[in-house]
């Protein structure tokens, strides 16, 4: 045998490359098996389509499959195929001396990233067997060569030989992996099962394990055993029974041993049934594949399965499970639960560049025909044919959800579980804004009991009617007891209720719908279709009121930015209004409740400039303005004044920044309804016995004694 023994040396870049994969250390190890059964199905392959055109080269073999066989007792794990098999030059060409055009790139990918995994998208997945290995040999026999042997222990060479010394193949190959001492847990039966159903399962061959296991069985007990357990028994007493002709034989005595046995198993039962026609398919068959992909317990919302063909061909099925998880938004989980392969074998499941953040609730399978092998991470954020893919998947997403909505009781349990992740896609999505606003769905003063879409919305609008409205709040109960509805509802407008947190975010980016410009009715600017009477008086109230805002602005100083006189509000006195392009007061309230918000720079700059608004008719505001024209230094107007102030800050949905100061005028008021005005105003005189006497009051020292 020595004699036919020819040794070669590795070509430099693949002796490079193997010495890495040795004297490294990946944590990620196991991937060697997807690599040696993802080459085993390309050599099946060849040979099936070589018989398309000529039938007779599968007269060495016509089984298709892979077949895998741990040999614990010599430490050697068997990786066999049926597939075209190699020549003595392939054997030397492929796996030595021509470097592959990505070698380098994966080596040097793989000094950085200290990943391995993604050895097999650079065409060197073979070497990946020295993750495991200290020796490895190949024998294949091609349709066209004798059966040869290479073997090699990842030095500076290899050895082809001529084998005499195996059974033959008839065609194929067989790799046999002398495993490294601390890399025997792949000879185990449940280890080799777990790998090969979390990257092989779909393979379109057979993989068959074939390993040896101990099973109890009974046999019948030997004559000679029986005959030495009676010699046992002699010395004890016998009572002799007389058996009855009618009864039955007594049956055959046996005993438990264990035995080995060897079982042949197929792994990879699951069918790809994405490559089937959709209509062949049962909608239990997709209940069932859901669950095997997801191992979650309940069926799918929904399913869609298509495919792609032209310039580019992939296949897939997207499934909306019934409820979310509880770790949806969780930041450190995985981007999305889309599972990528490439021509049936398994690639990753966690590539971010194939579907965007707001789906990341959409589970399912892409089988791409065209994306390239060297599938590094760096090559798909780059890759035209992954963007042109996450394309398609948002396309078909929307049709999904489009479905859904045509049940509406499949819908509320949809957007239950997902309205969050359609408002984020309404934020972030803008080639998909404007389909996925018609999943939107709010509370509203005209649609208490369930909520309505954006469409309904505008099928419901005034003619006179330019916007559609809405309301940002805390809660439901909030806002609809705000006073910002008050004369919206008078004049019958609807207005919407946008009371989570992410609403906020979404409607800045959703300026209109329909033509419809969303207008927000605690901001400053919204006008209200008015008649010309009706303007002319508000006119001249607003004169009117001017020595009263100037007074309330004065006593207020830095704490609103002006005073204005409104006709946004008809039973409340006064109101707080925020800067038509700042934050909205429920938007400063989420701002301040973030853990790791910048408490200057953009939170100072875009803080809501606060206008109060005063309604020029209420007795309240009638009686202050008789009040300041009387004497605007009067204590009792600037106690009013702040108070009102705080108030209308709680109503329009503010918090306060001095809640004690607010506390202590109230019970002043409380105080003074129970007639107890002298001795609260001792005490209060005995616990400031250095504040100045109220009638020395001036502008100057206003502030002061407040």
């Amino acid at each position: 045998m020595s004699g036919n023994t020819e040794t070669f040396n590795f070509q430099a870049e693949i002796s490079q490359l193997m010495s890495l994969i040795v004297n490294a250390v990946y944590q990620n190890k196991e991937i060697f098996l997807r690599e040696l059964i993802s080459n085993a199905s390309d050599a099946l392959d060849k040979i099936r389509y070589q018989s398309l055109t000529d039938p007779s080269v599968l007269d060495s073999g016509n089984d298709l499959k892979i077949t895998i066989i741990p040999d614990v007792a010599n430490k050697v794990l068997i990786i066999r195929d049926t597939g075209i098999g190699m020549t003595k030059a392939d054997l030397i060409n492929n796996l030595g001396t021509i470097a592959k055009s990505g070698t380098k790139a994966f080596m040097e990918m793989v000094q950085e990233t200290k990943d391995a995994s993604m050895i097999g998208q650079f065409g060197v997945g073979f070497y990946s067997a020295y993750l495991v290995a200290d020796e490895v040999e190949v024998i294949s026999k091609h349709n066209d060569d004798e059966q040869y042997i290479w073997r090699s222990s990842a030095g500076q060479n290899f050895t082809v030989t001529r084998d005499t010394v195996n059974e033959p193949l008839g065609r194929g190959s067989e790799i046999r992996l002398h495993l490294k001492e601390d890399q025997l847990e792949y000879l185990e039966e449940r280890r080799i099962k777990e790998v090969v159903k979390k990257h092989s399962e779909f393979i379109s061959y057979p993989i068959h394990l074939i390993f040896q296991k101990e099973v109890e069985k009974e046999v019948p007990v030997d004559e000679s055993e029986e005959a030495g357990d009676d010699e046992k028994d002699e010395g004890k007493a016998k009572i002799e029974e007389v058996e009855d002709d009618d009864e039955e034989k007594p049956k055959e005595k046996t005993k438990k041993v264990k035995q080995t046995e060897t079982v042949d198993e197929e792994l990879n039962q699951t069918k790809p049934i994405w490559t089937r026609n959709p209509d062949t398919i049962q909608k239990d068959e997709y209940n069932a594949f859901y669950k095997s992909l997801t191992n979650d317990w309940e069926d799918p919302l929904s399913v869609k399965h298509f495919s792609v063909e032209g310039q580019l061909e992939f296949r897939s099925i997207l499934f909306t499970p019934q409820r979310a998880p509880f770790d949806l938004f969780e930041g450190k989980k995985k981007r999305n639960n889309i599972k990528l392969y490439v021509r049936r074998v398994f690639i990753m499941d966690d590539c971010e560049e194939l579907i965007p953040e707001w789906l990341n609730f959409v589970k399912g399978i892409v089988d791409s025909e065209d994306l390239p092998l060297n599938l590094s991470r760096e090559v798909l954020q780059q890759n035209k044919i992954l963007k042109v893919i996450r394309k398609n998947l948002v396309k078909k997403c929307i049709e999904m959800f489009t479905e859904i909505a045509e049940d509406k009781d499949n819908f509320n349990k949809f957007y239950e579980a997902f309205s969050k992740n359609i408002k984020l896609g309404v934020h972030e999505d803008s080639t998909n804004r404007a389909k996925l606003s018609e999943f939107l769905r709010y509370h509203s003063t005209k649609s208490t009991d369930e909520p309505t879409s954006l469409k309904d919305y505008v099928t419901r609008m005034p003619e006179k009617q330019k916007y559609i409205y809405y309301i940002t709040g805390e809660s439901r109960q909030a806002v609809e007891s705000s006073p910002f509805l008050e004369v919206l509802k008078r004049k019958g407008y609807e207005v919407l209720f946008l009371v989570d947190p992410i609403d906020e975010y979404a409607v800045q980016q959703l300026r209109e719908y329909e033509g419809k410009e969303l207008k927000s009715i605690t901001k400053e600017g919204l006008e209200l279709e008015d008649s010309e009477d009706e303007k002319n008086k508000f006119e001249e109230l607003k004169k009117e009121l001017e020595p009263l805002c100037a007074t309330v602005k004065e006593i207020l100083g830095e704490k609103v930015e002006k005073v204005i006189v409104t006709d946004l509000i008809s039973e409340s006195p006064c109101v707080i209004l925020t800067g038509q392009f700042g934050w909205s007061a429920n938007m400063e309230r989420i701002m301040k409740s973030q853990a790791l918000r910048d408490s200057g720079g953009m939170s100072s700059y875009m803080a809501s400039k606060r206008t109060l608004g005063l309604q020029p008719t209420h007795p309240i505001v009638r009686e202050l303005k008789a009040k300041v024209a009387a004497d605007k230094n009067d204590k009792t107007v600037r106690d009013l004044v702040n108070l009102m102030y705080e108030t209308a800050l709680l109503a329009s949905g503010f918090n306060l920044e001095d809640p004690s100061q607010f506390s202590n005028r109230i019970y002043r008021m409380v105080a003074l309804g129970l007639s107890l005005d002298d001795d609260v105003s001792a005490a209060a005189a005995a616990d400031s016995s250095d504040a100045p006497a109220l009638e020395e009051v001036t502008e100057s020292n206003m502030e002061e004694i407040d």
